[in-house]
């Protein structure tokens, strides 16, 4: 079994850009966050290596995620690419990095850049690797190429309207962990009659319950926010427990609606 621990609590930096990536990270670092999530395409790892290096928050006490961009899955890329990575970082490892999209149409095998992965945590470029929009036949791909226990997670779009439950269901019986990216579905399931009743019971937010049924299934979380107050907020979902019937209310909203499948890299979802 996998005994990699990911925070299960974290701050993401999706479209996140300059001044304003800068803030989210400061303010996320002061309020308690301990893990940010970035990429190479997201543009801002050096806005978020600027704010992780100006915070009172120690180095090693902070979970950096990172991911590798399609375009540097050949062998001969991927390590450079990281080194820039943690150049714009302004760290010498990440803590976790995981390969972004699968390679489109196979243009690099899974063993190939898995392989370079691993490459890089054995020179100390990352404490753990993973894989992130990976279907069951790319993780078993995966995990043939470097074996399920040095795979520390999947991470995947997954919310009440998109429950993934076939990948979820593989990675849990190979002791990955799942990360749930988009958890509030770029806000479109905190307006549902449910999630909102369940907020008005619990006298918590709609967001705070999507994040709090997301972490009691046993995902780690990445809610991004521009706002002190909802960062703040957000965190708070980790004391939010659910009961039985209402994480069956929410199981029940699944309908298989995927919000993030871009044309060219999106795989043969499940």
């Amino acid at each position: 079994m996998n005994t990699h621990t990911i925070p299960r609590f974290g701050l993401g930096t999706f479209r996140l850009q300059g001044q304003t990536v800068i803030d989210s990270v400061e303010n996320g670092l002061t309020l308690g966050y301990r893990l940010v999530d970035t990429a190479q395409i997201y543009g801002n790892e050096a806005e978020v290596g600027q704010a992780i290096a100006v915070s009172a928050t120690p180095r090693d006490e902070i979970f950096i995620t990172t991911k590798i961009w399609t375009e540097n899955h050949a062998r001969d890329k991927l390590i450079p690419s990281l080194k820039e990575s943690l150049r714009k970082l302004r760290t010498d490892r990440v803590d976790l990095a995981l390969i972004h999209w699968p390679s489109p149409g196979n243009a690099v095998p899974v063993d190939e850049f898995m392989g370079a992965l691993a490459e890089a945590k054995a020179q100390g470029l990352t404490r753990q690797i993973g894989v992130s929009n990976f279907t069951v036949a790319l993780m078993k791909d995966a995990i043939a190429a470097v074996g399920a226990e040095a795979i520390a997670t999947n991470q995947v779009e997954l919310h009440p309207y998109l429950q993934n439950r076939k990948v979820a269901g593989f990675a849990r019986s190979q002791g990955i962990a799942i990360t749930s990216y988009m958890t509030l579905a770029y806000g479109k399931v905190l307006a549902d009659p449910v999630i909102v009743e369940i907020a008005a019971t619990r006298k918590a937010t709609p967001a705070q319950v999507v994040l709090a049924w997301a972490m009691q299934l046993g995902y780690a979380v990445i809610p991004s926010s521009t706002k002190r107050a909802n960062l703040a907020s957000n965190l708070e979902a980790q004391r939010l427990v659910l009961g039985d019937s209402e994480m069956a209310r929410i199981a029940a909203l699944d309908r298989g609606e995927r919000l993030t499948s871009p044309a060219g890299l999106a795989p043969a979802w499940d």
